[in-house]
């Protein structure tokens, strides 16, 4: 999977990429290429030995990290490395186009990515999951694709299906509150949610199953909404910027429009004599 997606991106940015790239534009960015590789190798650390392992066969708290990882963490690191002109080129402007705007709006996103997050972590998905590796690769893909969806209005490659900034902050807010429930319920829990990692040794790395499970509601409590909210501060500080610099551009363009409008009312009169031709005063 990780050779695929390596193929793809040369083959898109040393083939097709100059045929339909201006010249004089870049193909890609060196920020693009940097989240690109950066999200590649945190997705072979999380679909790959060792944590792969660790997450199927032993702890749930390693399963929950690698669920982080390719919800919060890779996606939108993948968005951010796609160029714009390979977006368009994708979706075209046709249905497809009209439909991909559709499922990525904030409400039908969000919805969706959550409905699908809280059904990943049905005890009988889960157990599933970890029996057969089929199941786990398919869910891991299923909420990989749902979590694309949920971040294009967030930092997805086409400026236009982004939201505002403020809306970002809500939506995010809004999609970091939810984990807290099924993670309260992880660490509050006094028996074993999911039986499947009950192992005969009852201890893997002097974690009893159910300290591994308290463990993953930690996870998906604490360290998943201080993720979301950390990515909220700087948008909320970008957002906070960007009117800043509006005021002062509008301050401005008032001076500007005030000094135009007192010249226009009060002429020089140095400058008015020459234009008329009549002699300067004293």
């Amino acid at each position: 999977m990780v050779a695929v997606l390596v193929l793809m991106y040369l083959y898109a940015t040393r083939v097709i990429g100059p045929k339909v790239v201006p010249a004089g534009e870049p193909i890609i960015t060196r920020s693009q290429s940097r989240w690109f590789f950066t999200g590649l190798v945190l997705l072979w650390i999380a679909v790959d030995w060792p944590l792969h392992d660790l997450a199927e066969d032993y702890l749930y708290s390693i399963h929950m990290i690698q669920h982080l990882m390719l919800t919060w963490v890779i996606p939108p690191m993948m968005l951010m490395a796609m160029p714009e002109w390979l977006a368009r080129l994708v979706l075209g402007r046709g249905r497809t186009y009209e439909v991909f705007r559709l499922i990525t709006r904030p409400l039908f996103a969000g919805l969706l990515y959550t409905a699908l997050f809280a059904l990943s972590h049905l005890p009988t998905i889960v157990d599933d999951s970890v029996r057969w590796s089929s199941v786990h690769f398919s869910v891991h893909l299923i909420i990989v694709l749902s979590a694309l969806l949920m971040w294009n209005c967030v930092c997805g490659p086409l400026k236009e299906l982004r939201s505002s900034l403020p809306v970002q902050c809500i939506y995010l807010f809004l999609l970091g509150v939810f984990p807290i429930i099924p993670g309260a319920w992880l660490t509050y829990s006094q028996d074993v949610v999911y039986k499947v990692y009950i192992h005969p040794w009852h201890s893997f790395w002097g974690l009893t199953p159910l300290g591994d499970q308290q463990i993953a509601g930690f996870i998906m409590r604490v360290i998943g909404g201080t993720y979301a909210g950390v990515i909220i501060i700087v948008l909320f500080f970008r957002w906070a910027r960007e009117l800043t610099e509006n005021d002062d551009e509008d301050l401005r363009s008032r001076d500007r429009e005030r000094i135009a409008r007192f010249r226009a009312e009060h002429p020089d009169p140095l400058t008015s004599n020459e234009r008329t031709g009549q002699p300067t005063p004293g």
